[in-house]
């Protein structure tokens, strides 16, 4: 019992992060005209997170890992709920945008010891299913938590929007304060095993396919909406069901991954990817008929929901003996290709149109298979439990 209620007070605390980092996007013109700018210089305020998470992942978690992990996630989670009151009760600019770096700064850290400790709660064979309950929190973000944030801004205002985020993230601490075990620091040692990890080739061998894994899921899906209403025709309202329905389905897909993940680690990441080929060649061809996009939005987000516990699994095979670290250098390298694949598909419609993003996309599954079929010969512990 305690034990799940712990992993709900994780989870709970990724899904409030999320709300926070991704709610943004939804209210940006509301917080432009608040704090009067325009909305592209409001668009800082998402970018300079996204920046702030890639830079700074590993540097704090090597700076905080001589903590106790539960008081850093609690602090975390704190400093998460403060800047959600800032934003509920400010106008100023240059305040927000503080108040933006300061949560980013923390986002990884959170990650990091928050996948350590369910691994570390999680019975025998079964820490995969552990970090699937953690990301659960990330799906349900954006399933509900993003969309919340725009009703409430849109229905209320935006002071009850940033507020009801900061009542989620005083929830999670509340819960993390109450049911998760003391989970004492890694001591000085730590810094220098995880130091010592980013001399293994393999390790960055594993952050160059983690990066290319995001790569090819938000290449398209940061188009999403774009796709569905410019190239399939489909009015807001049924793109913004589609999108809920994207974000549930994840959620099932989570737990599918997990049970995946531990019969083969290697053969579940070459599935996923040519999955992933496949489907963007499909979605190309029928792109135009809203009918046939909208059935394959099902398929298409639940081989979308791997790519988290995949790339997690990559890194914790190759950094066992320094899972904090392994965490947040996932957390980085997965931001990287966030931003990478984002970029790369704004030049790609900028070149040639919406629809080339699913053609970008499948050119980026084949390369990313050629990448996981040339390392021929993955360790032993990327296939170990995951409780390392």
């Amino acid at each position: 019992m305690r034990r799940g209620l712990s992993m709900t007070a994780l989870s709970m605390g990724v899904f409030g992060i999320i709300s926070t980092e991704i709610g943004l996007v939804g209210v940006l013109p509301l917080v432009a005209s608040r704090t009067h700018v325009s909305v592209a210089e409001a668009g800082l305020l998402v970018s300079v997170f996204a920046v702030v998470v890639a830079a700074s992942g590993p540097f704090g978690v090597l700076l905080t890992e001589r903590f106790d992990r539960k008081s850093v996630l609690l602090v975390a989670m704190g400093v998460f709920a403060l800047s959600n009151a800032v934003y509920a009760v400010s106008e100023s600019f240059p305040v927000l945008v503080v108040f933006r770096i300061l949560p980013a700064l923390m986002h990884p850290v959170y990650f990091a010891f928050a996948l350590t400790a369910a691994g570390s709660m999680a019975a025998p064979g079964k820490a995969a299913g552990a970090a699937a309950r953690v990301f659960a929190g990330v799906t349900l973000g954006f399933a509900f938590g993003v969309p919340a944030m725009s009703f409430l801004a849109d229905r209320f205002s935006l002071p009850v929007a940033f507020a009801a985020a900061g009542v989620v993230n005083v929830l999670a601490l509340v819960g993390i304060a109450l049911w998760v075990p003391a989970l004492p620091a890694a001591g000085r040692t730590a810094a220098r095993v995880s130091v010592g990890t980013l001399r293994r080739p393999r390790v960055w061998l594993q952050l160059a396919t983690v990066t290319a894994i995001f790569v090819v899921m938000f290449s398209t899906y940061s188009y999403f909406a774009d796709l569905l209403g410019t190239v399939a025709g489909m009015p807001g309202p049924m793109v913004s069901v589609l999108l809920l329905v994207f974000g549930v389905v994840m959620v099932g897909g989570n737990f599918l991954f997990a049970r995946l993940i531990a019969r083969g680690l290697r053969a579940t990441l070459l599935g996923f990817l040519l999955a992933y080929a496949v489907l963007y060649v499909v979605l190309a061809l029928v792109a135009p008929w809203a009918w046939a996009i909208g059935l394959l939005v099902i398929p298409w987000s639940l081989v979308h929901s791997g790519g988290l516990l995949l790339g997690q699994s990559l890194i914790a095979g190759e950094t066992s003996d320094a899972p904090e670290f392994g965490n947040s250098l996932f957390v980085s390298s997965s931001n990287i290709g966030v931003a990478l694949g984002s970029a790369l598909g704004a030049l790609s419609i900028s070149v040639t149109g919406v629809r080339s993003v699913l053609i970008l996309g499948a050119v980026a599954a084949l390369l990313s298979l050629v990448l996981v079929l040339a390392v021929r010969s993955p360790t032993r512990r990327a296939e170990v439990d995951l409780r390392a």
